[in-house]
């Protein structure tokens, strides 16, 4: 009754599980698991190229653990891709949940991406192909955001179960283990004082239990009842109230502490993390993936990207990656730079930008375009003052009274020359013709439930991007003519 014996030709070609089906034994060979069960007293009786080949197809098809082992009981093309019999009913889900987290607390984690990675590079399909593009999406988190008092109450139950003596402290505001402590929400004076009053109960844990001795588990809830407890408050007239302002990368969920928010653009928002993704822009594969809470600069976390790349490469991004330390860093690394530069701001409407003034660097100076010279201090401020009071230029320089300051970034000659080349229509061209290509690669990863990650923590969630990147890169190299010619693998098409 085995399945690719008997429906083998039921599963079209050119397709992830037919390709499954006759190299799942290449590309995840036994060896590849054997250090994720070191003991000699046994193993799991599934072996390693099915469980790896059921990741694929559940990250492809974006299906929770559960759905995964049933469409492994009941679907024919996935028990010819992972080599089942008709008859079987598979395994038990949780054995997905047992092999992620052998995975993750392995020395290779990311072994299903970096498998699919080693085809990528036997096919030799990148080769001569020198340009990566870089983005990034915005990926749901998996828990709700938490308002303040929502936020307080639950760590303040949480300190209070792990961390030995926190229960025995009196608290202002009774646990009832309801939702959220009784309160009249329509009082804005009850409100308030509920908001004082979980606040001193955070305040008078933090300081009971400062420099106790403590586990990580119950340590890392004193931390971060300590981080809720203030980051939203303020002490006014001795009365702790929410703050009319958003802590920098605020923690929206202590369910999951790294989930943060995000704006996409003005009027739309999201909470979750980002996926940041280095792409060969004509075959569309992914040569890297990182996840990072929502909030993470996309210029910081992409010439990360690009680390293991064995040659010079031309790198297009938009204007998110267009800091002075992104270019300093391609150009260290040997990378030619093709990153639009973000817009720049003036200070008076139709009036002179940064570029306009001059930068002498070995004499250490900045010219405004009225002729006047300063000197450029240690902290690289350069400050007109007077020199701007009888100024001719003043109405198209500043509306500043005490006259134009600048403050010069540590690469201003890098973003200077970066906007100067942008200036250029052929490279204009260039970027608008290679960078748009990464966003094909984008949709693919988000298709469908892809959107939204399945696990707290960027961990966690990083193993789940890698497979679900790996999978992606595998069915455009099926598309691609993806084939195994018993020696190595190859692209017939």
């Amino acid at each position: 009754m085995d399945a690719a014996a008997l429906c083998r030709q039921l599963v079209p070609e050119g397709t992830v599980a037919a390709f499954l089906a006759d190299h799942r034994h290449e590309l995840f060979p036994d060896e590849m698991f054997e250090d994720l069960f070191p003991s000699r007293r046994g193993r799991p009786s599934i072996p390693g190229d099915v469980v790896a080949s059921v990741m694929v197809l559940q990250a492809l098809e974006g299906l929770s653990d559960r759905e995964a082992a049933h469409a492994l009981a009941d679907r024919i093309s996935w028990k010819v891709a992972c080599g089942l019999a008709l008859t079987e009913t598979a395994f038990d889900f949780t054995v997905l949940t047992y092999w992620r987290s052998r995975l993750r607390a392995s020395d290779a984690p990311e072994r299903v991406f970096n498998a699919v990675r080693a085809v990528v590079a036997a096919t030799g399909v990148l080769k001569g192909k020198t340009r990566r593009a870089l983005d990034s999406t915005l990926l749901d988190d998996a828990v709700a955001t938490q308002d303040t008092v929502t936020q307080l109450v639950a760590q303040l139950r949480r300190v209070r179960r792990l961390v030995p003596g926190a229960g025995a402290l009196p608290a202002r505001v009774a646990d009832d283990a309801r939702a959220k402590p009784l309160c009249d929400w329509g009082d804005e004076a009850a409100r308030a004082s509920l908001v004082h009053d979980l606040v001193a109960d955070a305040t008078d844990v933090l300081e009971a239990l400062e420099g106790a001795e403590l586990d990580e588990p119950a340590g890392e809830a004193l931390a971060l009842l300590a981080l809720v407890a203030g980051q939203d408050v303020e002490l006014v007239d001795g009365r702790w109230r929410v703050a009319e302002r958003v802590a920098p990368d605020r923690v929206i969920s202590v369910v999951d502490p790294e989930s943060r928010h995000m704006h996409k653009s003005r009027s739309l928002y999201r909470d979750g993390y980002k996926a940041h993704l280095a792409v060969e822009p004509e075959t569309g594969l992914v040569t890297a993936a990182t996840l990072t809470p929502a909030s993470a600069s996309d210029a910081r976390v992409g010439v990360t990207l690009l680390e293991g790349e064995d040659e010079s490469l031309a790198v297009y991004a938009d204007a998110a990656y267009g800091s002075g330390e992104m270019l300093a860093a391609l150009e260290t690394a040997g990378h030619a730079s093709v990153v639009k530069p973000p817009p720049l701001s003036v200070a008076v409407e139709g009036g002179f930008s940064r570029d306009d003034f001059v930068v002498d660097e070995a004499a250490g100076t900045l010219t405004c375009p009225a002729g006047h010279v300063v000197v450029i201090t240690a902290k690289r401020r350069a400050t007109f003052g007077v020199r701007c009071r009888d100024c001719p230029l003043r109405s198209r320089c500043t509306n500043a009274t005490g006259g134009r300051t600048m403050h010069l970034h540590e690469h201003h000659a890098l973003l200077v020359a970066n906007r100067a080349r942008f200036a250029d229509e052929g490279v204009v061209s260039d970027y608008r013709k290679w960078r748009p290509l990464v966003e094909r690669s984008i949709s693919w990863l988000v298709r469908g439930p892809s959107r939204h990650v399945r696990y707290r923590g960027v961990y966690r969630n990083q193993l789940g991007l890698s497979t679900r990147v790996a999978a992606i890169n595998l069915r455009r190299l099926v598309n691609l003519g993806l084939a195994h010619d018993g020696t190595t693998w190859v692209l017939t098409t």
